[in-house]
């Protein structure tokens, strides 16, 4: 069973001559910025990186660079306030790759977005925030997929274990079996922290309105692409899972990662790669025993009443001021013993079961989500003639579509556990 992976359009010869830097680093002194530096300052990378950090504040960015060492001091300053448009199309026609870190996207982001379209600068970023990467397809999609240019949002653990994850379950069953994939079903746990911008940009969520666009679960995909919700809808209340013998319940960011699953088993299919005729995916947060079914209940109720208190503008006024602020985020002691797993179940249309797991020491949304993104940026500047659909593959992609096995490879020398492997079927 063969599975083209070629995009619908060609473009023109890209010539990459003439920039400076090969990454540049934006949002440079936010938290998790911050860290981004550190990644690049710790990560000799086998070449020569040519990388900038940048921001709106020089102070502030020469603070991260002196406390970040190491490589870091080969790396320039880049001023740009995200709101000049000018000040931001100088930066980002400088570079090959934007990595941006700086949130509410859907406030600072969209004037970067534009100028790498325009300038054909490939862009990686760490939103979670689907209403605004909807409107960058709608106004970016076809002019960045006719140019080459990888626009790639959700780069950080929202989504990549649950988009690339399912990508190499699908893969595994298609070249393994030579059938279609079924379905899939993901399973998180995990240990860690919140910090600021995260929760700043799910404020902005309600603030702005966008959030009842949340709820539809084909928000990502291209038009023409038929749709069944009954066969994807978003869990609601905690049940046993037989398949896994555990309780589970709705993951919190299942409205976000399951969207871009779709999104990327959408667009394959437009390639004429598919996943799979009536592929569906969807998200849990699994529960060990003892007491599964009791933790399943309490943290879905938790869920509903955090959900219920952001709706009501007075309770959000007042959940403000307790919830981490913007630059703000766990302590190194909360991130380091952090942890998460993502287990995957893929069914084959015959039946047979692919088993996949992604895991890593560190907190999820800090520690992984770093490794996440930097490496996403790495592929793009030391793998491109390695990345799926070819140097011709652009538009408003997902981890999966963008970077595939490529990204893959990087994680796991980067010290990730990404496995695949068959499950046994009884009385085999």
């Amino acid at each position: 069973m063969s599975h083209r992976d070629d995009s619908h359009r060609d473009n023109s010869h890209r010539d990459d001559s003439h920039r400076g830097y090969d990454v540049v680093l934006y949002g440079a002194s936010g938290f998790v910025g911050r860290q981004t530096v550190q990644y690049f300052a710790e990560h000799p990378h086998g070449k020569e990186i040519r990388w900038a950090i940048a921001g709106r504040d020089r102070q502030k960015l020469e603070a991260v660079k002196a406390q970040a060492g190491g490589l870091a001091a080969t790396a320039d300053l880049l001023i740009a306030d995200s709101q000049d448009q000018a000040a931001v199309d100088e930066m980002v026609a400088r570079t090959k790759v934007v990595l941006n870190t700086a949130g509410p996207f859907a406030l600072y982001g969209t004037t970067i977005v534009d100028a790498c379209v325009r300038l054909k600068t490939h862009y990686v970023d760490i939103t979670g925030e689907t209403p605004w990467v909807k409107t960058l397809i709608e106004r970016y999609h076809e002019q960045a997929a006719s140019e080459g240019t990888r626009i790639i949002p959700f780069c950080g653990f929202d989504s990549i274990p649950s988009d690339l994850g399912t990508y190499l379950v699908v893969r595994d069953i298609q070249e393994q079996f030579g059938v279609s994939c079924k379905r899939v079903k993901g399973y998180f746990q995990a240990m860690g922290g919140f910090n600021g911008g995260t929760l700043a940009s799910g404020l902005n969520l309600y603030e702005s309105g966008q959030s009842e666009k949340v709820g539809n679960p084909f928000l990502l995909n291209p038009p023409g692409i038929p749709l069944d919700s009954q066969n994807s809808p978003d869990p609601m209340l905690p049940e046993y899972d037989a398949e896994i013998d555990a309780w589970v319940g709705p993951f919190f960011m299942g409205a976000i990662n399951t969207r871009v699953v779709r999104r990327s088993s959408a667009l394959f299919e437009q390639w004429q790669s598919p996943y799979g005729s009536d592929f569906s995916y969807q998200e849990y947060m699994k529960f060990d025993n003892p007491w599964g079914w009791l933790k399943a209940a309490g943290v879905t109720a938790g869920l509903g009443l955090f959900a219920g208190a952001m709706s009501f503008y007075p309770t959000r006024q007042w959940l403000r001021q307790y919830l981490p602020q913007p630059g703000t985020g766990p302590s190194e002691q909360t991130m380091n013993n952090g942890w998460f797993r993502c287990e995957l179940m893929g069914e084959a249309e015959d039946g047979r079961r692919v088993r996949g797991l992604i895991s890593d020491k560190g907190d999820p949304g800090n520690r992984a989500t770093v490794k996440f993104l930097c490496e996403s940026a790495l592929s793009l500047v030391l793998n491109p003639g390695e990345l799926p659909g070819g140097q011709q593959r652009g538009g408003i992609l997902t981890p999966a579509t963008a970077l595939g096995n490529v990204l893959a490879h990087r994680l796991r020398q980067a010290g990730m556990t990404i496995t695949v492997e068959s499950i046994k079927q009884s009385g085999v």
